[in-house]
């Protein structure tokens, strides 16, 4: 029995019961591991590759491939973690799930809290980014502009303060929102539906990307890739108090693989979890991980390192072809890409929220699975409504910072949640195991956390730790007293 304050934090839920864990009118089981790898692949590739790669090549110069690399196996280790508890505990809610089935109930609920910068808050200037690629598409074809009111979300402070703020020069994004909203709509009506539609988007924008590495190879000079690393593993700090170098650019692109894990938020409705599970996370990966390295390379090898364009990179690489055909491939990839990944952030959020309010740390009553669509309906609502308002008014750039530090976070738990659950439960069933298991989760730890202390600023931390802060002021608030659950209850003798 738990008892006492450290008790009721650290108590756990049942993983036999989780196992387990059927409802009468629960989430549609649809997915397979295909669907699974398009739902990683779909926040994988998406703003991230056509927007970081830019300012990752400045930081690392041609050596931007080895930052792909070093943040690719952060993530891989990571992933094989993510393989074998998503195999072992087939239910919604990622790296929460894991945490609180693991390691406890405060520390599931503070990767819970951090797994809202991986996908509701990055879904927020995603969908922005969204409706500046589509405007920017627009003007191109038609020359027409939208009223600066309505095209752009900017809170405009006369002052020093950042709680003045000057209404007659403010304006909101209004595509933005309303983009969000349907997407919001879309995920309400059913899992199938989503994924087939994300499906379609990872294709185009996988089929953008291919294009430009074949038509960016035309281009290519090896002499640009000398010197390969001008700058270091660890170079000086830049303006932001954010460092340098491969360490530096690892990092920043590290914001491209944020995404895979989102497979295992959507445990509750694979046909096979415990083949499929593996199967999405481990395959998106992959493929993401060669894509980045070929399109990176392609990319330092068209232009000099020191004249890669930050804002449009892939773009500018094919400006010497004298090709529009190929601008418009990489304009539509960025739509599609943009589309899918703010699509998935907000599939993956409502599911988390879902899988919290399920446990109580969030009220239960939003969670109900509605009895047509099998969706968490609710959830996913208010879910969309908030980001959308966020998307609307809220220029969100200062936030991404916090992006990959929450993600971080949530691998070098699952990493620690799988030595755990091997030590406490030795004789669990896992369809799936992670090779290798000390030196894997080890050293996902280890990369991890090295890339978030030798990568990210300070002021990132200062963020964190406040975020975090605020988290607990909420658990403390409601979740701490209200979550009901069977770690209290002898665990049943299930034969699985």
């Amino acid at each position: 029995m738990t008892n006492g304050f450290l008790g009721r934090l650290f108590r756990k839920t049942s993983v036999d019961a989780m196992r387990e864990r059927r409802e009468p009118h629960g989430l549609k089981r649809a997915l397979r591991g295909r669907d699974l790898i398009a739902i990683g692949l779909g926040t994988m590739i998406g703003g991230g590759i056509f927007t970081t790669i830019g300012p990752g090549v400045h930081k690392a110069g041609p050596a931007v491939t080895i930052a792909f690399v070093l943040a690719g196996l952060a993530s891989l280790l990571a992933a094989l973690c993510y393989a074998e508890l998503g195999a072992v505990i087939p239910s919604a809610g990622s790296a929460y799930t894991f945490a609180y089935a693991t390691l406890g109930e405060v520390v599931g609920w503070i990767i819970g809290w951090n797994l809202i910068l991986e996908y509701a808050i990055s879904a927020a200037p995603v969908a922005q980014q969204f409706s500046a690629s589509l405007q920017e598409a627009i003007h191109a074809l038609t020359g027409r502009t939208l009223p600066p009111g309505i095209a752009k979300a900017v809170l405009a402070h006369p002052g020093s303060a950042w709680w003045q703020v000057d209404w007659s020069k403010t304006s909101i994004d209004l595509i933005g929102a309303l983009f969000v909203l349907m997407l919001t709509v879309l995920i309400i009506i059913g899992i199938r539906e989503t994924a087939r539609t994300n499906n379609v988007l990872v294709v185009v924008k996988v089929a953008a990307l291919l294009v430009f590495i074949v038509a960016g190879a035309l281009l290519f000079h090896p002499q640009n890739l000398t010197p390969f690393n001008p700058v270091g593993w660890i170079g000086p700090w830049d303006k932001d108090g954010i460092p340098t170098g491969i360490f530096g650019g690892a990092a920043l692109v590290f914001f491209t693989y944020i995404g895979f894990d989102a497979a295992t938020t959507t445990a509750e409705e694979c046909v096979n979890p415990p083949r499929d599970i593996p199967v999405g996370v481990i395959g998106s990966l992959l493929i993401g991980t060669v894509l980045y390295c070929a399109v990176a390379i392609v990319l330092v090898g068209a232009v000099p390192w020191q004249q890669v364009d930050i804002n449009t990179p892939l773009q500018s690489a094919l400006a010497p072809l004298h090709a529009s055909w190929a601008e418009w491939v990489i304009r539509i990839g960025v739509l599609s890409g943009t589309a899918s990944v703010a699509l998935i952030s907000l599939l993956g959020q409502s599911r988390i929220f879902f899988a919290m309010a399920r446990d109580r740390m969030l009220p239960p009553g939003i969670a109900k699975i509605h009895p047509r669509f099998r969706t968490p309906a609710l959830m996913s609502g208010v879910t969309g409504i908030i980001v959308a308002a966020f998307t609307l008014i809220l220029p969100l750039d200062l936030l991404l910072s916090l992006v990959n530090i929450g993600t971080m976070s949530a691998f070098i738990a699952v990493c620690l949640g799988v030595l755990f659950l091997r030590v406490s439960r030795p004789d669990l069933p896992r369809p799936f195991r992670t090779p290798f298991v000390w030196v894997t989760a080890i050293g996902g730890i280890v990369i991890t956390g090295a890339l978030a202390v030798l990568g990210l600023g300070l002021i990132t931390f200062a963020w964190f730790g406040a975020w975090l802060l605020v988290g607990l002021v909420v658990y403390f608030s409601y979740g701490f007293r209200q979550t009901t659950h069977d770690a209290d209850i002898p665990e049943p003798d299930i034969a699985i």
